[in-house]
């Protein structure tokens, strides 16, 4: 595993080069991947030979360590940083070619119980495992919002500690201020200086492109039911919220106050091919843990 600073030091990378190539328009594709350097050999230097007695035959040598194995199934383990330097953690179910993607507290404290409920759907993967289809390969990113979580149980807790939405820092119809008259307007917030500035939106972004998710859930709260991604909602997230409705009855469509939405996570999903719904739960304290057994299963068995 490399050394965190080296962590550090590329995930800062990433984010610039990132923020600087949505800055002029640009999308990273989920293929994209940095070409390899190799540096030139260097130069030897000429020496003079000096005739001797033979060299001792060479011990042998042990073989290079490899490199680190993928996680173990229930393992938490972090894809990058916050803003205060909290592991954003993630943990893995199953090795199937169909990659799922579950994401908790992008609105931290405020939203703390969707923590929990990523905690307790953790936790019973780990005592069954079998849960997770043969095919499936699940993951669930416990906190998006780590920062915030740690901050307040409260309306302190929704920003990160740059007192960004990371709702709205995507790169997907980002701008800078959106009316607020029926959005949530408790405290000041922003969505930061540009699209991707923030440390948490560009691993988790890094994290999606890495891989090849086919849907994402994301979790909210509350009671305004299942928002589908896109916007238009594209088809694929408008089945699977449909799908998870059945199951769960969550609202949908939801609850629509009039608010305007920009540099959405789920509309940025959804523009790299993923399915993707936003899932809010019915209170901010509840976790509903019962219901979202049944969208766990529900998720895990759909297919685009």
């Amino acid at each position: 595993m490399a050394p965190m600073a080296t962590l550090r030091c590329e995930m800062w990378l990433a984010c610039t080069g990132l923020a600087a190539a949505l800055l002029t328009g640009c999308l990273p594709s989920r293929a994209a991947g940095a070409a390899e350097f190799i540096p030139p050999p260097k130069p030897t230097a000429t020496a003079t030979v000096t005739a001797g007695p033979p060299a001792p035959p060479s011990t042998p040598t042990a073989p290079p360590p490899t490199a680190t194995p993928t996680a173990v199934d229930g393992a938490l383990f972090p894809i990058g940083t916050s803003v205060g330097g909290r592991a954003l953690e993630v943990a893995r179910f199953g090795s199937g070619p169909r990659e799922l993607l579950i994401v908790a507290g992008i609105h931290g404290g405020y939203e703390w119980n969707t923590i929990a409920l990523a905690d307790e759907l953790i936790e019973r993967l780990r005592q069954d495992p079998a849960i997770v289809p043969a095919d499936v390969a699940l993951y669930l990113l416990r906190a998006m919002n780590p920062d915030g979580e740690a901050r307040s149980h409260g309306a302190d807790g929704r920003a990160n500690d740059n007192g960004v939405d990371l709702n709205r820092n995507w790169p997907i119809d980002w701008h800078p201020d959106w009316d607020r008259t029926y959005c949530w307007n408790y405290l000041p917030i922003s969505a930061g200086p540009h699209p991707v500035s923030e440390p948490e939106v560009a691993a988790v972004m890094q994290f999606i492109l890495d891989h090849e998710f086919e849907a994402m859930i994301s979790y909210h709260s509350a009671a305004l039911g299942i928002f589908p991604g896109g916007s238009p909602p594209d088809t694929a997230s408008h089945r699977l919220a449909a799908a998870l409705a059945r199951v769960s009855g969550y609202p949908y469509p939801p609850l629509d106050y009039g608010c305007e939405y920009t540099g959405q996570f789920a509309d940025w999903t959804v523009s790299q091919g993923i399915a993707a719904v936003d899932v809010e739960l019915t209170t901010h304290v509840d976790t509903d843990f019962e219901i979202n057994l049944r969208v766990l299963e529900t998720f895990l068995n759909w297919k685009p």
